[in-house]
C-alpha cells in the first residue's frame, strides 16, 4: 500500500488579518494556518470585543456630560446630530439615559429613534455597542424596540456616526414621561415601568454656569457631582492644593468629600446641606472653577499638608467603571 503523502500548507493562500472572514469557532481558520478559528484569528477578535476601552466617549462633543448621563443622572435626553444627516423617515435621534423595559433603543411609531445610554453593554467598548444599536434602530420597523447584541469588533463607534461639530446639550427631566408621547395611553407594561422609574429617580439639576456639574437631592443631604476633563493626577494635585488651603468648599456647610472615577474621567463630589439648592451653588461653583484653573497651572511639589489632603481624596475615591 502506498504511503499517504503528508499534507502541506505551502500552497494555501495566506490572508492578512483584515481579509480573514469570521467563521464558526471550531471551524478551520480561513487564514490557512490549519488551526481552529477560535485558537487563531478568532482569539484576536474575541479579545478586541472584550477589551475595556478606558475612555469610550473621548472625542465626542460633551464627553463629560456623556459620562454624567451614563453614571449619575436618572432622567435626561439629548438631541443627537448624525454626521451623514438623518435617514429618510427618521425625524430625530435622541439619546436618553434609560428607556422603558431597559430597551437598548426604540424606533417610535413616528419613525424617531430613542437610544438608551445606561444599559449593560456586551463588549468592553460602550461607544461601539451604542453605535451598533443606533444603526439597527435606524433600520428597525417603526413601533419596535431594538434588542441588545454583541457589536462586530470592526464596527463603527459613536465617534464615527456623530457630527464632531454638533452640540451636546442635555435636558434633565423630573421623570420619564419623555418615554411616550401620550403617557395616559401607554401600554400597561410601559406604564408600570414608568411608575417604577419615576419613584426611584433622584431629583437632579444641571448647573448652567459651569460644564458637566449636576446637583442632586437625597433625603439626608444634597450633593454636587462634577465631571471634569483634566488628567486625573494633575486634577487630584490641584484639588489637594485647594483643600489644604481651605479653598475647596462651595460655601458654608459644604465640603469636598472625595471623587468618583468613571470612564477615564474624575468626578469630584461635594456634600451640601439639605437646604442648599442648585441655584445656591451656581455662583460658588463658578468661583471654584476659577480657583481650580489657577491651581491646575502649578507644577510646584506638593507640601506635606497638600500630600495629606491628596491622600485623603484618593482614599475616598470610588471607581464606577
Amino acid at each position: 500500500m502506498a504511503k499517504k503523502r503528508p499534507q502541506t500548507k505551502a500552497g494555501r493562500p495566506q490572508l492578512t488579518d483584515g481579509e480573514v472572514p469570521v467563521v464558526g469557532a471550531r471551524e478551520p481558520c480561513p487564514c490557512g494556518s490549519g488551526r481552529r478559528y477560535k485558537a487563531c484569528h478568532g482569539r484576536a477578535a474575541a479579545h478586541a470585543s472584550t477589551e475595556l476601552v478606558q475612555r469610550p466617549f473621548e472625542g465626542l462633543p460633551g464627553e463629560c456630560d456623556w459620562v454624567a448621563l451614563r453614571e449619575l443622572v436618572p432622567a435626561a435626553t439629548v438631541a443627537l446630530t448624525l454626521k451623514d444627516g438623518l435617514p429618510e423617515g427618521v425625524p430625530s435621534v435622541t439619546l436618553a439615559t434609560v428607556l422603558p423595559m431597559a430597551w437598548p433603543a426604540l424606533r417610535r411609531d413616528d419613525g424617531s429613534v430613542l437610544l438608551g445610554l445606561q444599559n449593560d453593554t456586551p463588549s468592553g467598548d460602550i461607544s461601539r455597542d451604542l453605535a451598533d444599536t443606533l444603526q439597527r434602530a435606524l433600520e428597525a420597523e417603526p413601533g419596535t424596540p431594538v434588542q441588545a447584541r454583541r457589536a462586530p469588533a470592526d464596527g463603527p463607534r459613536m465617534q464615527d456616526l456623530l457630527d464632531a461639530e454638533g452640540v451636546f446639550e442635555p435636558v434633565v427631566h423630573d421623570g420619564f414621561e419623555f418615554w411616550v408621547p401620550d403617557p395616559e395611553n401607554a401600554t400597561p407594561e410601559v406604564a408600570a415601568s414608568l411608575e417604577r422609574a419615576n419613584a426611584a429617580a433622584i431629583p437632579t439639576v444641571k448647573l448652567t454656569g459651569v460644564d458637566a456639574a449636576y446637583w442632586c437631592e437625597t433625603p439626608d443631604k444634597n450633593h454636587l457631582r462634577w465631571v471634569m476633563p483634566h488628567p486625573e493626577e494633575r486634577l487630584l494635585d490641584a484639588l489637594a492644593r485647594l483643600h489644604a488651603a481651605g479653598r475647596s468648599s462651595l460655601g458654608e456647610g459644604t465640603r469636598l468629600v472625595g471623587s468618583f472615577r468613571a470612564h477615564g474621567l474624575t468626578v469630584p463630589v461635594w456634600d451640601l446641606p439639605s437646604g442648599v439648592s442648585a441655584d445656591d451653588v451656581e455662583k460658588p461653583a463658578a468661583e471654584f472653577a476659577e480657583r481650580l484653573a489657577a491651581a491646575l497651572t502649578s507644577d510646584a511639589p506638593l507640601t506635606p499638608e497638600e500630600r495629606r489632603a491628596r491622600g485623603g481624596l484618593t482614599n475616598r475615591q470610588v471607581t464606577l467603571s
